[in-house]
């Protein structure tokens, strides 16, 4: 099947786009490399504290400095449910390598916080800059140079993206991605959601609206509402970081534990000392980020990703934007229907079919790269299956196709027949700036609203104003200062309820804010993300009460109907932002704050990569691209820029 030609067009962009950037981290990649084990550059003294601890046979094979060491980075804690089976993963991991000739340590953890605990918490101030934080942590799990691969163990919101930013900067060092499965169903997210509306206004009471949530959210394992963590799964596939299938399979159940064994195999195998190398910076290219996007949109998948995949792009030296976003979702299907773009949870999306089904529709259809590199080699197509356990004696994992027809049309269809010919995801920009604005769960009637502006400086006083029975009207709700460096952009879900409570009274009500809302937005048209933030000069701090704003999905319209010479005269609004500097720890984030790019750039505080002089000769440097697709060609013109 040939490329779909926006594809091409925004593939190509991108790679012209990233030619300096990506040639340099490829400089960067090969002068870290080194023949033979990494640890084989440490000294005596160095090693031997590296494997002093370590039981006598695994010490003897670090000792020799022969076979390769694999390197575990785990989000463990046992407060997460989403975490909390990675207790037990590293024993199964260190088992399974030894049995290919392999030796695994456990490198270092990395911090693992929920946004669903921090919601409207001050914590939650802390949940964006996590990410950098986790990056930065993996970097430290890593820095003894000790490791051939590395497996990464995590699941939720920014745990994902951290961890994989962190590999990226390692980025001659094989990763594998390791899940440990979302929870098994519980109560339904529609009743769920149901009862937090029956509770916002006031007709549930805290006992019941607690009980709904625990009959959710009710065992190990991740949330099973596609919100981010979900989605980082589905991406981890599309982008060919798992083991094919790998996402979805419930904790505890010896499927997991054959594809942890298989995933922890699988990352010695492609080390330099195994049967392949596959360093995670060229599986991490230009057309695999591309591909990812692509993911994001058919599933409707986490806005979040519209910072998330720009942070890493980033780290690889892609450098990629809304616009690429935008025109891709015009494009691109939506082929699965998953709460909160419909009733089913992830469990039931496995079941229909999953994300092998998804990944062969797409590749079938012109809208993914199959040419890339994954940790299972070349070609994409390698992932349109799904796991199993092998026939009884044999043990481990075996991988099937994936159905040839969705199991369920009512939440997964193939591309010949979607849900909508769109990714539900698009750009609106205008004079208060560029957002994203997700309607994949609004309804046509409700993507354009043109409604007097009411001003809020926090979640916190337009939930005053709505309990106080002052919002019901028509009007378009502007939360300010919930940008990155005004407080680090905490989601705001409590206006989620509110809001689509009025909308169902029959009030034309729309959002635009700075902040966050994640893939558990819903109904409501929301204009999220809205960069520049006021911090940064952007002129939602021109909007006041009672201006015209005009938000339509339809046009890309983000618009303050005020006269030009008025607009321009305004000065920008100005904030106490003390209070969300200091408590829970925020204090000890002030330099995210004042270091932070712009939401369109990822909310990052690392900078692109910049090009270094190396020693690597024109030879060696060919010899990666033998078995490695992308920029190799960027990497020798601008190896010594």
């Amino acid at each position: 099947m040939a490329l779909h030609p926006v594809l091409e067009k925004v593939t190509a962009r991108v790679i012209q786009r990233s030619r300096p950037s990506r040639g340099a981290y490829l400089a960067h990649l090969e002068a870290a490399r080194v023949k033979g084990p990494q640890r084989g550059t440490l000294s005596c003294t160095n090693l031997a504290h590296g494997f002093a601890a370590f039981p006598a046979n695994d010490k003897l094979v670090l000792k020799e400095v022969k076979k390769p060491s694999v390197a575990i980075v785990s989000a463990y804690n046992d407060m997460l449910s989403a975490h909390q089976p990675f207790e037990h993963f590293p024993a199964i991991i260190k088992d399974a390598v030894r049995e290919v000739g392999a030796v695994a340590q456990f490198a270092g953890g990395v911090p693992a916080m929920c946004d669903g605990v921090t919601q409207g918490q001050p914590g939650m101030e802390l949940s964006l800059f996590s990410r950098d934080t986790i990056a930065m942590s993996t970097a430290v799990a890593l820095s003894h140079n000790m490791f051939d691969a590395a497996l990464y163990l995590g699941v939720c919101d920014k745990i994902v993206p951290g961890l994989l930013i962190g590999a990226l900067h390692f980025g001659h060092l094989p990763a594998v991605f390791v899940p440990a499965g979302p929870m098994t169903s519980g109560l339904s997210n529609k009743e769920k959601a149901a009862i937090r509306q029956r509770y916002a206004k006031g007709l549930a009471t805290r006992e019941e609206l607690l009980e709904g949530e625990a009959k959710s959210y009710h065992g190990a394992g991740t949330c099973t509402f596609y919100g981010t963590a979900n989605s980082n799964q589905m991406l981890m596939e599309v982008m060919g970081l798992h083991l094919p299938g790998a996402a979805f399979i419930t904790p505890g159940t010896p499927l997991r534990d054959a594809l942890t064994a298989a995933a922890a195999q699988r990352a010695a195998l492609i080390t330099e000392q195994g049967q392949e190398y596959i360093p995670v910076g060229h599986v991490v290219d230009e057309k695999s980020i591309i591909n990812a996007v692509v993911g994001l949109l058919t599933t409707g998948g986490s806005t979040n990703h519209t910072l998330h995949l720009v942070a890493i792009a980033k780290a690889a030296g892609v450098v990629i934007d809304w616009d690429d976003f935008d025109e891709l979702s015009a494009v691109v299907p939506l082929l699965a229907r998953i709460y909160p773009n419909g009733d089913a949870d992830v469990n039931h999306f496995h079941a229909a079919g999953g994300t092998g089904f998804v990944i062969r529709e797409l590749l079938d259809a012109g809208l993914l790269h199959d040419d890339v590199t994954t940790i299972l080699g070349k070609g994409l197509r390698k992932h349109c299956a799904e796991p199993f356990l092998a026939t009884a004696g044999e043990g481990g994992v075996v991988f099937k196709d994936a159905p040839a027809e969705s199991g369920d049309l009512n939440v997964l269809r193939g591309a010949a027949e979607p849900f909508s010919p769109d990714g539900g995801m698009v750009l609106v920009k205008g004079n208060l700036g560029r957002a994203v604005m997700k309607v994949s769960a609004v309804k046509p009637e409700h993507r354009s609203v043109e409604a007097p502006a009411l001003v809020f400086d926090s979640q916190e006083a337009f939930m005053a104003e709505y309990k106080a029975g002052k919002l019901d009207r028509d009007f378009v709700a502007v939360i300010r200062f919930q940008g990155p460096r005004a407080n680090g952009m905490p989601e705001l879900h409590a206006l989620t309820p509110a809001l689509a409570n009025l909308q169902d009274a029959g009030r034309r009500v729309a959002l635009v804010t700075d902040g966050r809302m994640s893939g558990a937005s819903g109904k409501v048209p929301a204009a999220i993300h809205v960069s520049p933030e006021i911090l940064a000069g952007g002129p939602l701090g021109l909007v006041r009460d009672g201006d015209i704003i005009r938000l339509d999905a339809a046009s890309g319209t983000l618009e303050a109907l005020v006269a030009s010479d008025v607009w321009h005269a305004r000065a920008l609004a100005t904030a106490d932002l003390t209070p969300n500097q200091i408590g829970m720890g925020r204090e000890l984030f002030s330099m995210f704050r004042n270091s932070v790019s712009e939401a369109e750039q990822g909310a990052t505080t690392f900078p692109l990569p910049s090009p270094i002089q190396t020693t690597v000769s024109l030879h060696d440097a060919g010899n990666i691209g033998n078995s490695m697709p992308g920029s190799d060609e960027d990497f020798l013109i601008n190896k010594k820029a």
